[in-house]
């Protein structure tokens, strides 16, 4: 049986079963190794906030004290530190569930360290707050006395457990809107709305940045398959696999692009990479993707940029 086929089952299984998130952590910690902190999660996460500093910096400006929300808090706070670092206020990040835990928040702070000591930080945070930088290496020396909640508070972030369709947040509260691998997590129906959402709790001149990873997720742990193998599926096959451990809702970038055309988000720029239609092409991809062309369907990541 193929590994991803495996996982599919697993992650269906553990996804009926109450404090599902608790035995999938358990899952992923000790059989697929999902979720440690390795260099390659690390770097991945890293760029993702050297874009979002760069990408803001270019449209905006500098950082200075300003409120951002993220969508999709995951296990360690990597994003929320490099905006910290780079001298944003305070970050509000949403999930449906929660994740992080002190452990995970002085593991991420470990390996900042862990990574500068090496001389591999500067090259994706060119420059930070240095009174922020020594304050962040002194709170691991305070772990065993502090709570969790002054762990979070020490880095400038809150976690929100919450519907982002309706977050209660007030109207015109932010400057910053990312998200990391989220929105490919998200169904359609529900994303339209949470886009909504942030139109409404953006400030008006606030700025969004989304990193969406369009490829097959299993890809990533089973490399027998391709990044386009989901594809080949029916929806209503694709459903019989999927999960609500980790779905995949397989749009494709022109459905998110339509998403922000009907809420009327702006889009100022796209970064896409455009993909591998040679892989793409062992694919037999289901007909229910025939109004896309092959390299639109090819696309396998991108940013969405939204001045609003």
């Amino acid at each position: 049986m193929a590994k991803w086929i495996a996982k599919a089952i697993v992650q269906k299984t553990i996804s009926v079963f109450p404090f599902k998130e608790k035995l999938n952590h358990v899952f992923q910690k000790h059989i697929t190794k999902g979720v440690q902190l390795t260099d390659e999660h690390f770097g991945n996460k890293l760029m993702h906030a050297a874009d979002h500093v760069k990408y803001y910096k270019k449209y905006r400006g500098q950082l200075n004290n300003i409120k951002v929300l993220e969508l999709g808090s995951g296990w360690y706070p990597v994003v929320p530190i490099a905006l910290y670092l780079s001298d944003a206020g305070q970050t509000d990040s949403l999930d449906i569930q929660s994740w992080m835990n002190k452990e995970t928040i002085m593991t991420t702070i470990a390996k900042f360290k862990e990574w500068n000591d090496k001389g591999k930080l500067k090259s994706y945070l060119p420059e930070w707050n240095e009174e922020k930088w020594k304050l962040l290496l002194e709170l691991p020396s305070h772990a065993d006395s502090i709570s969790m909640n002054d762990a979070l508070a020490a880095i400038q972030l809150k976690l929100h457990l919450k519907d982002a369709r309706n977050t209660g947040f007030q109207k015109d509260s932010y400057d910053f809107i990312c998200s990391n691998n989220t929105f490919e997590h998200i169904y359609g129906d529900v994303l339209i709305n949470i886009l909504r959402e942030f139109k409404l709790v953006a400030k008006p001149g606030a700025f969004m940045c989304h990193f969406i990873d369009l490829s097959d997720h299993f890809a990533h742990f089973d490399h027998s398959i391709n990044i386009y193998n989901f594809l080949k599926f029916s929806p209503k096959g694709w459903k019989v696999i999927d999960n609500s451990i980790q779905p995949q809702n397989r749009l494709r970038w022109k459905d998110y692009l339509e998403m922000y055309r009907k809420v009327e988000l702006p889009v100022s720029e796209e970064i896409t990479r455009e993909g591998d239609l040679k892989l793409l092409s062992q694919v037999k991809v289901h007909k229910s993707y025939q109004s896309y062309s092959q390299e639109e369907l090819a696309i396998s990541h991108g940013y969405i940029l939204s001045e609003l």
